[in-house]
């Protein structure tokens, strides 16, 4: 299971450059929040999924 919260994590950082890269560009705020809930919620299921919290 370390390799799924591994593609976790890696989806979710990349999210979240997206939504750097949004914000520096004055993307719409709705499409900046819907990338951070992502990215949010895809780092949340990758930490919790590690072995290192079971």
């Amino acid at each position: 299971m370390t390799s799924l919260s591994t593609i976790l994590i890696v989806v979710g950082l990349f999210l979240l450059g997206g939504v750097y890269s949004f914000v520096k560009q004055k993307q719409s705020r709705s499409l900046i929040v819907l990338l951070s809930i992502g990215s949010a919620m895809c780092l949340v299921a990758g930490i919790m999924r590690l072995d290192v919290w079971s």
